[in-house]
């Protein structure tokens, strides 16, 4: 029984190119360019599909929170900060007081982010 593997438009464009290498209708060269990959990655996503087959070429960071992501307690705190303090701030001049007075760094975008989330 074969499991189902989920694949983006990107990594099926990969799936069909690896696919021609291995059948050697292709080479990994021009592979390589019709994917905008350099030659070695493009042999070390063949030589993965030989190896573990289709899902070789998943992202393995498919359902994971990013790396970029910004801690829970850190946003908790920053937005009550904003609330009780700075309410009447935008978001720009908010991301600075909490800087100076707080000592929290977060972006302008971000908090701003958080603070149409939390109705601010």
């Amino acid at each position: 029984m074969s499991k189902l593997i989920p694949m983006s438009e990107k990594e099926l464009d990969r799936l069909e190119l690896v696919q021609r290498v291995c059948q050697k209708r292709m080479t990994v060269t021009a592979a390589a360019a019709a994917a905008s990959l350099s030659r070695q990655r493009m042999s070390v996503l063949v030589n993965a599909y030989r190896r573990d087959g289709h899902g070789a070429l998943v992202s393995r960071k498919r359902g994971m929170p990013s790396n970029n992501r910004s801690v829970g307690a850190l946003r908790k705190t920053a937005v009550s900060l904003v609330r009780t303090h700075y309410s009447d701030f935008g978001p720009q001049y908010a991301s600075e007081m909490l800087g100076e007075r707080h000592d929290i760094i977060v972006s302008r975008e971000t908090l701003r982010q958080w603070m149409i989330q939390s109705g601010l």
